[in-house]
């Protein structure tokens, strides 16, 4: 892999799916495109544990890859219910740094809704007992997302990040006051998405990460492509004019917030 560009300022792909098909046979030219543009570190996504053993591989194998694993809630209805201590053993390796996605998705899988929520808990309880942060996947889901996300937390606290925010400013809101963290994909920089980054720009930077969601969700100029990591810095570029701020400044802010959140990352040892 190159390494990265001096002169461009590091930052992080927060959120990806680099076992997806749509990457098979290009990991090496994606980490080499990606470091070209200064991101220096992504967490792929483990959706469900019945897919772990090809996520871990990458993250063994690739020094800027690490994961994330839990049970997507789009899978809930299709999967063993995963258990804490299936998670807790995932979260064991040494490169696991975040426990999700898990959430609540009610736009495509509202019918599976009673099983979402009671995985959601196990998983927040694995966060919870791990100290590794929480993933969330909010869809058309924000009441019970915030009542949960908040009745679980007077349980004992946790850290989480809103992956993918691209909800209300409510539970915007909420998840800011239990001291979470907003993370801004491509959606956040399409022409149309300008009450969003409105939402955004009322939220501290001290807790903005970006992501791709990649290889879905491409921002422009790629919108409508394939996503990859590389294409965080053009979400970032956007991030930046929300916060009114240089590039550099907001990837400074961003890399920082990400070393605060997922601080096992910044522990590990290639």
């Amino acid at each position: 892999m190159s390494p990265t560009d001096a002169t461009q300022p590091h930052i992080t792909d927060s959120h990806c799916h680099l076992d997806f098909p749509q990457f098979d046979g290009e990991v090496d030219a994606l980490l080499a495109r990606a470091a070209e543009r200064g991101v220096h570190r992504m967490v792929t996504i483990c959706t469900k544990l019945s897919a772990l053993d090809p996520v871990v591989a990458l993250a063994e194998t690739h020094a800027p890859i690490f994961f994330a694993a839990g049970t997507h809630p789009m899978s809930v209805a299709a999967e063993p219910m995963v258990s804490v201590e299936d998670l807790l053993a995932v979260a064991a390796h040494p490169k696991c740094v975040g426990i999700g996605e898990t959430g609540l998705d009610y736009h495509y899988t509202v019918e599976s809704k009673v099983e979402q929520q009671a995985s959601l808990r196990i998983h927040i309880e694995a966060a919870r007992r791990s100290g590794l942060p929480l993933i969330i996947h909010a869809r058309d889901a924000d009441d019970d997302m915030a009542r949960i996300l908040s009745d679980e937390y007077q349980n004992g606290p946790y850290t989480c990040v809103m992956h993918c925010f691209s909800s209300g400013a409510a539970l915007a809101q909420a998840a800011l006051d239990l001291g979470f963290y907003l993370s801004m994909s491509g959606i956040a920089a399409f022409p149309k998405s300008q009450d969003l980054r409105d939402i955004f720009a009322q939220a501290p930077v001290d807790r903005i990460l970006v992501e791709t969601d990649a290889p879905y969700l491409a921002p422009p100029p790629n919108r409508g492509k394939r996503n990859e990591p590389a294409f965080v810095a053009d979400t970032a570029r956007v991030g930046a004019d929300v916060f009114s701020m240089s590039y550099r400044e907001f990837a400074r802010h961003t890399e920082q917030n990400f070393n605060r959140l997922f601080s096992k990352a910044t522990t590990w040892q290639s």
